[in-house]
Order: structure tokens, then sequence, then C-alpha cells
């Protein structure tokens, strides 16, 4: 989505990717994804800071194909933003995206669009709300115009493939 090449810093990444239902029976790696969580806040102050490791950790994750753990690392410091605040939106389009590329992976198309169209809902409600006037830290940084565009394009295809979406980080990172 938007991580630097450092973002996971001292987190290790974890051993595997889990897809539901196509691991063997083998369960997530927690252990990686709990030392992330761990470093969320019970509620962030004002913002959430773009340079937040858990924040850059859950982008990274996505970036790197492993879809299931971004969510749950996102949806972690997504519970952690302030409410009402524009972090929230732009932290909900990055889980629908995560989620969608997930959905690819599982061989559902017809559900990973609708989740990449529930993202561009979200950004286009980002795109109508007000930056505080200290700036909101994420959305500051992100490049949500980028990001709006290649969810556009990509929905007018007719056909959307793993490759697509998984190249989204490196698209929207420059």
């Amino acid at each position: 989505m938007s991580a630097p090449p450092n973002a996971g810093g001292p987190l290790p990444w974890p051993q595997w990717a889990y897809v539901p239902g196509e691991t063997g029976g083998v369960d997530a790696d927690y252990v990686a994804l709990d030392m992330a969580k761990a470093l969320v806040p019970s509620a962030f102050r004002g913002h959430v800071p773009a340079r937040h490791p858990a924040l850059r950790y859950g982008l990274a994750l996505n970036d790197r194909g492993y879809f299931w753990e971004a969510q749950e690392v996102l949806e972690a410091v997504w519970a952690a933003a302030p409410q009402g605040g524009r972090e929230r939106i732009l932290l909900r389009a990055c889980i629908h995206i995560a989620n969608a590329n997930l959905r690819l992976r599982m061989q559902r198309p017809h559900s990973a669009a609708r989740l990449f169209g529930d993202a561009l809902t979200e950004l286009r409600a980002l795109s109508s709300r007000k930056a505080a006037a200290a700036g909101d830290g994420l959305v500051e940084s992100f490049p949500v115009a980028a990001l709006v565009a290649l969810v556009q394009a990509k929905l007018g295809r007719s056909q959307l493939s793993k490759a697509d979406w998984i190249a989204l980080g490196a698209t929207v990172r420059s």
C-alpha cells in the first residue's frame, strides 16, 4: 500500500502467509502478529503517527503478500485510532484492500471486487473530509490520490488478477 522498504524494522516477518482453509490446518503465525499488536496503544491521541511501527508493519505485510496478517495488524491500529478521524477512514480502506487481496488469493474474484469497491468508497469519503489544523499524521503522508486512481483503474477492468493487487503496494509507494 504505502510502506517504506524497511517498514518491518525489528519486527519479524511471519513464517508463512495464512490463508483460511488452505494452509493445511496450520493456524496463523500469531507470535509475529502479537509482537506488532503489542506496540499499538489502547488509543492514539490526536492522530495515528505515520511512522508508528505497527502501522508501517501492517502496510508492509500487505505489500509482501501477508494479506490476512496485514488485516489483523491494521485492525488493531484502526481500533486505537481517534474516533471520527480521517485515519480511521484510510485504515478501513487499507483493511478492505488487504482483505480483497486475500480473497483473490483464495480465488474469489467477485468478493475481492466488492471489497475493492468498498475501499474506493472509503477513499472517496476521505477526500471529502477536511484535515485537522495540525494534520492527521498518516493521512497527510499517504498517497491517497494515487491509491484512488489505481483502485478505480483496476475496478474498471473486467478481469482482476492477484498480481494486479499485489503490485498495488509497489505502485503506490513511489
